[in-house]
């Protein structure tokens, strides 16, 4: 089974994460929310893997997070 890996940033200027993929050609996405972000990937990645030509039923997706904040005391 094919895996795929996707980056999920976070954009403190913006508040929102943003989530893009060297593996899946044409991803870019962006929600408020980590978990609403994840559900849009789930969807987007089967159609944008389709147009890119993939053809398998069954791949896998590795998501990766990473959120940076400035803490002051």
């Amino acid at each position: 089974m094919t895996e795929y890996t996707v980056n999920l940033l976070w954009d403190s200027e913006a508040a929102v994460w943003t989530a893009s993929s060297e593996d899946i050609s044409g991803l870019v996405l962006e929600s408020g929310s980590l978990d609403a972000l994840i559900e849009r990937v789930r969807f987007a990645a089967p159609e944008l893997l389709a147009l890119n030509g993939e053809t398998q039923d069954t791949f896998s997706v590795c998501f990766r997070s990473e959120r940076y904040e400035t803490v002051y005391r």
